[in-house]
């Protein structure tokens, strides 16, 4: 049963959710992402903007990181939606929108969100409360992460298909875990059937950040330390491509923040763009 006291919002994710209508809110068209739906999930207080992690000019790179890497998953969810892949699979996926926001899509999948009980119940609640209510096609799976919950197995009792293809998405998550307990998800999510792709954000060691973000990020680990969710794992490119060869995946890429800008960014005027600090591992079984 969860505590009641623990049903509440990860403080991480809820930021998350606030850069994310931000960027609606404060940058210029065209959006990388439209997701106002995650500020109505969180429901803060309204003076929000005013807070010191919200500042526009000073938040700009990252909720600009934030929309692009959400926004090349869901392109990644819907390209592997038009070849037949029916299972998406969302590891940490905090405040997550992508059901209530792009159901002509989700409707034909089966969305696993996986995250922590407590934050979860919040969620299931305010989707109900806000009249989005829970579909039978979206599946709310509960495991502690941290303490080395069983999320392959909740995800199986959850209705998940091992003999069929998915997407596994996981965003904001390896930063937090043991190298051991990366390695030992990627080889996991390597034995999943033939086709399948995981998406994978990772945190840059901060010698190979961007200047302009880098003492953002160094105040981030710090309040997550303080927070008692500190930041442990650290990767450059070449390792995580060679972490996820080495778990037995057929092929890995990785997905830089030139790549993103290229792809979101390319033409604004506002200057607007992803730092490198956090990329991308895309890698298929």
């Amino acid at each position: 049963m969860t505590d009641e006291r623990s049903a509440v919002a990860d403080a991480s994710a809820v930021r998350v959710a606030l850069w994310r209508a931000m960027h609606v809110q404060v940058d210029p068209p065209p959006h990388v992402l439209d997701d106002m739906i995650g500020l109505q999930l969180a429901a803060p207080d309204d003076d929000w903007r005013l807070r010191p992690d919200m500042d526009p000019a000073g938040t700009s790179l990252f909720r600009a990181g934030i929309v692009a890497r959400a926004r090349f998953i869901e392109d990644l969810v819907a390209e592997q939606s038009g070849l037949g892949i029916a299972q998406y699979v969302i590891l940490g996926a905090g405040l997550d929108t992508f059901a209530q926001r792009r159901p002509e899509i989700a409707s034909r999948l089966r969305v696993f969100e996986i995250d922590r009980s407590g934050p979860q119940a919040w969620k299931r609640k305010r989707l109900i409360e806000l009249g989005f209510g829970v579909p039978e096609w979206l599946r709310l799976v509960p495991v502690d992460f941290e303490a080395g919950g069983p999320w392959w197995n909740q995800l199986l009792i959850a209705g998940f298909d091992p003999d069929r293809p998915a997407v596994v998405a996981s965003t904001g998550v390896s930063m937090y875990l043991t190298k051991d307990a990366n390695a030992a998800a990627l080889r996991e999510i390597a034995g999943l059937a033939p086709d399948s792709t995981l998406a994978m954000s990772f945190l840059l060691p901060t010698e190979l950040h961007d200047d302009a973000v880098r003492p953002g990020f160094e105040a981030a680990a710090k309040g997550a330390q303080a927070a008692g969710a500190p930041f442990i794992s650290f990767y450059a490119p070449e390792e995580m491509l060679d972490l996820a060869r080495r778990a037995g995946f057929k092929g890995a890429r990785h997905v830089s923040a030139a790549m993103l800008n290229e792809r979101y960014f390319a033409g604004r005027t506002d200057r607007l763009q992803t730092p490198r600090g956090e990329e991308l591992l895309v890698a298929t079984t």
